[in-house]
């Protein structure tokens, strides 16, 4: 298959490219850029800010001759700067590597919602019999269902109600029953499951096609349970608080260690220093919580769109299979 026209520059749109393929939209490199930091800079700019002044206040004090800058010749307290900015450096790791393994995680969920809704179409759609023209729309319906599981997926990971899109994938019935229910999600996977068991006790599935199109329902509702976990298991608080306080500590104590050497660009170094160190500590903490509203967090959209793009061409190309009693 042919790409398009958008992506003929090759390495000088990668970054458009890797964004137009996560996100689904196409913008140029300013928009992504600004996209993907906005989010950041708007929470760690008053700190940043804050950072500077300090800096800049610092070189003030100095160059009025008050004693704010460490002596050189104290090697014990360059020690301890070292030994607390080894500690310092070795926690912001650790945190943005825990984030990024649950941001990992949450894709592979994800992923594997898509595989397994893929495998459940099909399976329904080749295996299960036609005998009348009815039952060929009650399959679609249930293929709907499918797509459906995914996008309340996502309204529940992301503790939102339930959507018009949700509702243009089933009937007016079943949406209005979703409305009442605690768990909309399983109660989809609940009505696929039941269909499966009715589609046996009229002899259109054997026991063996029903076990295997039950795993993969199964297979769903795990899943789900593994995007909970995620989501209900946060990294703990105290993480967090400790970080950002050695992270507060670090930035009140290098302009006492700089100044004496950089003068009047302290102020400009504790702004670069300070919004590299929280940019990092700010992307752990956005991509922790994956399935967001966040740039930076996992496209459920675009996740959700290829699931319901899959199982409406597998509707509109399927051949019809009704047969004979």
């Amino acid at each position: 298959m042919k790409r398009p026209n958008y992506f003929q520059n090759n390495s000088k749109n990668s970054l458009i490219e890797k964004y137009y393929l996560y996100k689904g939209e196409k913008l140029n490199w300013f928009q992504v850029t600004l996209r993907l930091e906005r989010s950041i800079i708007s929470i760690i700019l008053p700190w940043v800010l804050f950072c500077t002044a300090y800096g800049i206040l610092i070189s003030f004090l100095y160059n009025l001759g008050l004693p704010v800058a460490f002596a050189d010749s104290n090697s014990i307290i360059t020690n301890a700067v070292l030994s607390f900015n080894i500690g310092f450096t070795l926690l912001l790791v650790f945190r943005t590597n825990t984030a990024h393994d649950r941001f990992w995680e949450g894709r592979q969920l994800w992923g594997s919602l898509v595989n397994t809704s893929r495998n459940l179409t099909r399976g329904i759609w080749i295996i299960v019999k036609e005998k009348t023209p009815q039952d060929r729309l009650q399959k679609e319906a249930i293929l709907r269902l499918v797509t459906a599981f995914a996008f309340a997926m996502k309204l529940h990971l992301r503790s939102v109600p339930l959507d018009t899109q949700l509702a243009s994938l089933m009937s007016e019935k079943q949406y209005l029953q979703l409305q009442n229910t605690n768990h909309p999600t399983l109660q989809i996977a609940y009505w696929i499951g039941d269909y499966l068991q009715d589609q046996h006790e009229r002899n259109c599935l054997n026991v063996y096609q029903l076990t295997t199109l039950h795993n993969c329902v199964d297979d769903l509702v795990d899943i789900l349970g593994g995007c909970e976990r995620i989501l209900k298991t946060p990294l703990p608080l105290i993480y967090t608080i400790k970080l950002r306080q050695l992270l507060l500590i670090f930035c009140l104590i290098l302009p006492l260690e700089i100044v004496s050497s950089l003068n009047w660009f302290t102020g400009i170094t504790m702004a670069f220093v300070s919004f590299t160190l929280l940019s990092i500590e700010q992307i752990g903490s956005e991509i922790e919580e994956p399935f967001g509203f966040d740039p930076n967090d996992l496209p459920l959209n675009a996740i959700c769109n290829t699931i319901s793009n899959n199982v409406e061409e597998l509707i509109r190309l399927a051949p019809n299979n009704v047969t004979s009693s």
